[in-house]
């Protein structure tokens, strides 16, 4: 039961051929199992959990049906605000902050009728690296690997069958990054599309939250229930909001997917990159059309996200920052530093470069649906691999080739999974598409998804599963 799809659950819990309390019953006796090896969750809310799940059973006896999550149980990241929980954000500074109001997509979850299980770790502050007080999440894929950041509890949850699904945010690649590692598919939402009121900033006109499950379709029922305009923030899109799961069903046959050869393969370890021409093929054979297309010029671009996020950071942090110093662990309080020494005539120089590739990339969505591309250049690091990364800026840009600039143009990508390495671990692709395609974009994923089974394959770590 604990992999079912989130679509599959919410339809057997709709006909009451399962109940919301024994799903969640179950949910967290394997969560008390079984992450203690995984480390996914900040805290869990058991008892409140429980009492939701009683009241969706109550309503759904009641023929009172509130949508695809209702009484599915899920997770957030613990940078979005809840008044029952410690809103953590990653960091010793706010370990005990408790706000006086929700998030708003912690209230429209909930008001979905979401069984709201716990608060999911992240790195501190949403930047790189775990605060040195926690105990990071572990890849169910391989614990000696990667689990992404800086949704990384994000990625772990679902994988490892402790949700049905999450929500995460990304500034620089913080859905896809853990999505890749951890076989999930996740949605970077148009800047704007989704709500950032009752959310930790990491760098305000960088950081997309969005939701993160098993499945396409999963992810599009996510999106569903969060996205649309907020009152309560001036920065989201008043545009209305798609049906995203009747839009998957609909057939990709004519659609076009760019594709920039060099961009997508020179540099790319051949495996992904093998995956990836595999993907294209496949694509092919459910009718769209291949175009080859000249991505804008994105180095200088990529190499500016750090001092970007990092006066974004600095403004974010400047009521605790330096006043708190010594709470800081050092890549955060680094990246703070670096953002506070930023001159003005630098900060111009980055929002020029920047709507310079924005305007690039937007005549280039001109005569393309969609843009396939790896999610990473490289396989999924070991541990020990980004330990021996140090402090060589290099390596995160490099890093960053496929994410940063669709954080920098603020347009939608969905990462899924492409296929596995010959060490059994994760390859992930994107499709990126212009500003609110989001529905076209899950639509394109489910189709692949439907010809493919890699996001169906389940971690060999979890005591269930014989083999991925």
């Amino acid at each position: 039961m604990e992999y079912l799809s989130l679509l599959d659950l919410s339809d057997a819990i709709r006909r009451r051929a399962i109940s919301p309390v024994e799903v969640t019953r179950a949910m967290l006796e394997r969560i008390e199992h079984l992450d203690g090896s995984h480390r996914s969750y900040a805290c869990v809310l058991a008892d409140r959990a429980m009492d939701q799940a009683k009241a969706a059973e109550s309503e759904i006896g009641r023929s009172i049906w509130r949508g695809p999550l209702h009484g599915v149980p899920i997770a957030v990241k613990d940078l979005c605000y809840s008044t029952f929980a410690p809103t953590t954000a990653g960091t010793r500074i706010h370990r005990d902050f408790v706000p006086d109001h929700n998030a708003t997509v912690v209230d429209r979850l909930e008001a979905a009728g979401a069984i709201m299980l716990g608060k999911l770790k992240m790195t501190e502050g949403a930047y790189t690296t775990h605060h040195p007080d926690v105990d990071p999440p572990l890849n169910p894929w391989g614990a000696g690997h990667w689990a992404g950041s800086s949704s990384s509890g994000s990625g772990v949850a679902p994988a490892a069958g402790l949700c049905y699904g999450s929500l995460g945010s990304d500034t620089g690649g913080s859905i896809r990054f853990p999505s890749a590692a951890n076989a999930l598919t996740g949605v970077k939402p148009t800047w704007g599309r989704v709500s950032r009121h009752g959310v930790f900033a990491l760098a305000d006109s960088l950081d997309h939250v969005g939701p993160m499950a098993r499945s396409a379709g999963d992810a599009a029922a996510l999106l569903g229930v969060v996205a649309g305009a907020d009152a309560n923030d001036p920065t989201s899109l008043r545009a209305e909001v798609p049906d995203y799961l009747a839009e998957i069903g609909k057939s990709i046959r004519g659609m076009t997917i760019g594709i920039d050869r060099s961009y997508a393969f020179d540099g790319v370890d051949p495996e992904a990159a093998a995956a990836l021409a595999a993907a294209e093929a496949v694509f092919r054979s459910l009718g769209a059309r291949i175009r080859e297309v000249r991505f804008p010029a994105y180095e200088r671009l990529v190499s500016l996200w750090i001092p970007m996020c990092a006066v974004e950071t600095a403004i974010a942090h400047r009521d605790t920052y330096p006043a708190k110093k010594e709470d800081y662990g050092p890549e955060l309080a680094g990246l703070i530093e670096e953002g506070r020494a930023l001159g003005g005539l630098d900060l111009c120089d980055i929002l020029h470069e920047r709507l310079r590739f924005n305007g690039a990339l937007a005549a280039m969505f001109e005569d393309i649906d969609a843009f396939l591309i790896p999610t990473m250049p490289m396989r999924l690091p070991s541990l020990s691999d980004l330990a021996s990364f140090g402090d060589d800026p290099t390596v995160l840009v490099r890093l960053l080739r496929f994410t940063a600039p669709f954080d920098f143009s603020g347009t939608p990508t969905i990462t899924l999974p492409s296929g596995f390495d010959s060490a059994g671990l994760p390859l992930s692709m994107q499709l990126a598409g212009p500003s609110l395609s989001e529905g076209q974009l899950a639509r394109m994923a489910h189709a692949f998804q439907t010809q493919t089974d890699w996001h169906a394959r389940r971690p060999k770590s979890d005591p269930g599963v014989a083999s991925a």
